[in-house]
């Protein structure tokens, strides 16, 4: 590994463990994708062939019990001394890549992080209560072998209150972590499990995307102090959406017409953002919850206006953060550290228009002998940058 930078490779059935040196040295190639929607994941390229006696028969990484599928993996990665759990997921995939060139045959071994268990049944389960009520009583204890702590769930702005049309949310023939997804979905809310932050600890948050900062700033065009090796700006002028439509109260049984134009998302992150002008696109309110005595397709009039609004707003909130978005990737040695997912970042020195604060989606870790590359993609709702200056550390 290079200077200041160590991987560790941990495996096994229940509690992993640090893989033999056989195994580590065979390794030639880490790749992790950490994403801010939907799983992250991971893959592992080893060196592989049939030299000796051992081989006869077979690959013998073939026959390696730690390289099962839904073994599990833990990655962890050490920058100058500090320990970081870059990965802890299960193996879903194997690849055997031949090659006539002796040694140069590749065993690949690609898995998920650990909220791939919430997506492997589907249910047919009703649920009293609020959205975050709901996610609780999915994620504990059902899921507590996996998590670090109770998990993370944080009420709606609206929560759900039960009405005489539809008294139970069904989660109808979904899994887990479809339900927990479609939940976040109506309220504005995200739901995603993270790595650490200790060895064999996760943990699982639902509620309002998070805009914590305190992450390493993004450095570029400015000589020895740029940490970023390319970097790339779009400017998307179709993104930002009004949603608007007319609704019939669950509650008071009145038609309504709800409009949401604006993000509401704070800390605001561009001076300025997508404003209503240029929100050509205008999108139809067409969620109305299921009707619980049937589990059919959705029906009008089965919110109330509150829900309704929520809903709404969520729409254009999602819209907004994808106005301007950024591509790159940087140096890991000269980063200093692991850049995440579901968290701001600073970047400086690409000008007042899109320097400034983003909220990071999405970071691809490529590791390889002398190499650690990052690709990154980052967002927010329009150009300017909210603060005047962006310090080392965002």
């Amino acid at each position: 590994m290079l200077l200041g930078i160590k991987l560790r490779l941990l495996i096994g059935q229940v509690k992993p463990v640090p893989v033999p040196g056989t195994l580590a040295e065979a390794l030639v190639g880490v790749e992790v994708t950490l994403a801010d929607t939907g799983r992250s994941g991971f893959q592992l390229s080893f060196q592989t062939g049939r030299s000796g006696a051992a081989d006869l028969t077979d690959y013998t990484l073939l026959a390696n019990p730690l390289l099962r599928p839904f073994n599990r993996v833990i990655l962890v990665v050490t920058f100058n001394g500090a320990e970081s759990v870059l990965m802890d997921g299960f193996i879903t995939t194997t690849q055997l890549a031949p090659s006539e060139q002796p040694g140069a045959s590749t065993f690949t071994v690609t898995g998920e992080d650990v909220s791939v268990i919430m997506d492997l049944e589907e249910r047919n389960a009703t649920y009293q209560g609020s959205e975050d009520k709901i996610a609780e009583a999915i994620l504990t204890p059902t899921y507590q072998r996996y998590l670090a702590s109770k998990p993370d769930v944080k009420p709606p702005r609206n929560p759900r209150s039960p009405s005489l049309n539809d008294p139970t949310p069904a989660q109808g023939s979904q899994t887990d972590l479809a339900y927990l997804n479609e939940l976040a979905q109506q309220v504005g809310h995200v739901f995603y499990v993270t790595p650490g932050p200790e060895i064999g600890q996760n943990r699982a948050y639902w509620g309002p995307p998070e805009r914590t900062s305190g992450q390493s700033a993004l450095t570029v065009n400015m000589g020895p102090e740029s940490n970023v090796d390319s970097i790339n700006f779009t400017f998307n002028a179709l993104a930002a959406t009004v949603v608007t439509g007319t609704i019939r109260d669950a509650d008071s049984d009145k038609t309504q017409t709800i409009t949401a134009e604006r993000t509401s998302r704070t800390p605001a992150l561009a001076v300025q953002q997508a404003p209503t002008a240029l929100a050509r696109r205008r999108t139809a309110l067409l969620y109305q919850r299921p009707d619980a005595s049937d589990h059919g397709p959705a029906r009008r009039g089965s919110m109330t206006v509150p829900e309704a609004q929520q809903f709404a707003q969520a729409k254009v909130d999602a819209a907004a953060e994808q106005t301007v978005s950024v591509s790159g990737e940087l140096d890991a040695l000269r980063y200093g550290g692991l850049l995440r997912p579901h968290a701001l970042v600073g970047l400086r020195g690409a000008g007042f228009t899109f320097d400034g604060k983003y909220l990071v989606n999405s970071v691809t870790h490529t590791i390889r002998a002398g190499s650690y590359k990052q690709r990154f993609t980052l967002s927010r709702e329009g150009v300017g940058s909210t603060v005047a200056r962006v310090g080392v550390f965002g």
